[in-house]
């Protein structure tokens, strides 16, 4: 019985080291299998683990509170009309508007206080008046129509109104004053031009193309005469004579002697040869003139052109 037992042992202990000993040429020894890791406890939980899940835990908490506390802030801020995106723009456009208000005060207290020292002190005054245009009208004659004194302050001239007084001169027909800093008064005229001449019992009397009787003295050659009951310059035979002086071309008008006008529809003209021009009215004057140019190179003694339709030459 005991020797059956033993031979049955022997093979069985000798075949198990021959499996393991020798592995087959050109074939690597696989790796042994690590040993499995115990099975995780999911209700077992490490100090590690706890203090991340704590931290993430406080760190949503914290994420919630700012989010609550901003959408209170924003909610006040609608209440009050105002959001969070303009609350910095409006700040910064009050700053801008405050700075532009101090600034235009202190330009406004400067420009005020510049013309002040101006118009109260003699630093920018009258120390000179320039007077141009000058040619019958005196120097002087303009100057005593000005009445400015020397050192008044510029801002205080009125110029409109020394310009008034300059033009109560009889010769002038217009009067200019400017300023000039930092101290020249410049005053520039226009003189009246002589158109026609009357003879009155005190002397001949100029009148311009306006109607105006500006001066009494002997008249530039070649003047005509004008021949008129009530000559000014609301007469309206006059008005209707000067009229068909300053129509004429120059070389016309330079042959004028007289200008006859008991009414306005019987003008008539007197050449300084003797030839007659009959103008009739004052309507079509342009057309009128143009006609008499050309007439005027024929021979005749009257020239009637008061239809300019049928001018003729007699």
């Amino acid at each position: 019985m005991t020797a059956e037992s033993d031979t049955t042992a022997e093979p069985e202990a000798t075949a198990e080291p021959e499996a393991t000993a020798e592995p087959e040429a050109g074939t690597e020894p696989s790796p042994e299998p690590s040993p499995e890791p115990p099975p995780e406890n999911p209700e077992f939980e490490g100090p590690r683990r706890r203090a991340r899940r704590e931290r993430e835990l406080r760190r949503q908490a914290q994420a919630r509170a700012r989010a609550i506390e901003q959408a209170r802030r924003e909610a006040k801020r609608r209440a009050l009309g105002k959001t969070a995106d303009n609350t910095k723009p409006q700040a910064r456009a009050a700053v801008r508007g405050l700075k532009v208000m101090v600034w235009t005060v202190l330009l406004a207290v400067l420009f005020v206080g510049l013309g002040l020292l101006l118009y109260f002190t003699p630093i920018m005054s009258v120390r000179s008046v320039v007077i141009t245009g000058l040619g019958a009208v005196t120097e002087e004659e303009v100057t005593q129509a000005a009445a400015v004194k020397d050192g008044t302050p510029l801002l205080q001239v009125r110029t409109d109104a020394v310009a008034e007084r300059v033009a109560t001169i009889r010769r002038v027909a217009s009067a200019r004053v400017q300023r000039e800093y930092p101290s020249t008064l410049r005053i520039t005229i226009v003189e009246r031009v002589p158109v026609v001449v009357k003879d009155y019992p005190d002397g001949a009397h100029l009148f311009d193309r306006d109607g105006v009787d500006f001066a009494t003295a002997p008249p530039p050659p070649n003047l005509p005469y004008l021949e008129t009951d009530n000559p000014g310059p609301s007469d309206p035979p006059t008005k209707a004579a000067l009229e068909v002086m300053t129509a004429l071309r120059p070389e016309v008008a330079a042959q004028v002697a007289r200008v006859s006008a008991p009414s306005v529809a019987a003008v008539t003209l007197t050449l300084v040869d003797g030839r007659e021009v009959v103008w009739g009215t004052t309507d079509r004057t342009e057309e009128k003139a143009q006609k008499l140019a050309a007439l005027l190179t024929q021979p005749g003694h009257v020239y009637d052109v008061s239809s300019p339709d049928l001018p003729t030459v007699k």
